[in-house]
């Protein structure tokens, strides 16, 4: 017999299937839109998939909307205030469980632990301008 023949590997690039999906976008018949800064697609799980400055492409006849650019997964907390003009009802109602855990959490965080009541009074004592005279009051 003959030598067995090594399968062929084709690597695609990003570049690839970048081309590929323009050329389908083009068989829709997509249209740029300009005038738009920014993109904000909400997660069920509470974060969002930020775009600045995308490129937006749609097709009305086809119900397809394509969105290209840097995308960023950020938490809703830090898109606040600006996204509540965006958010929906269900994504509200979500927003308002997360604010009331929030204070607990601050509230818990500021309360003194009983382990640094103790070290209060180890503190270094205020600075006193004129040591003599600090030290002739302890010593009455």
């Amino acid at each position: 017999g003959t030598a067995r023949r090594k399968k062929k590997v084709v690597h695609r690039t990003a570049t690839a299937d970048d081309k590929k999906l323009q050329s389908s976008l083009k068989k829709l018949a997509v249209n740029n839109i300009a005038g738009i800064e920014e993109v904000n697609m909400i997660k069920d799980d509470g974060t969002v998939i930020h775009f600045n400055n995308p490129k937006v492409q749609a097709s009305l006849s086809a119900n397809t909307f394509a969105i290209t650019g840097h995308a960023e997964a950020k938490p809703i907390t830090e898109m606040l205030p600006g996204i509540l003009s965006q958010l929906g009802a269900d994504s509200l109602t979500s927003l308002r469980k997360l604010a009331e855990q929030f204070p607990r959490q601050v509230l818990d965080s500021k309360a003194p632990k009983p382990e640094d009541i103790d070290e209060e009074d180890d503190d270094v004592p205020d600075l006193v301008e004129n040591f003599d005279e600090a030290s002739k009051n302890e010593a009455n």
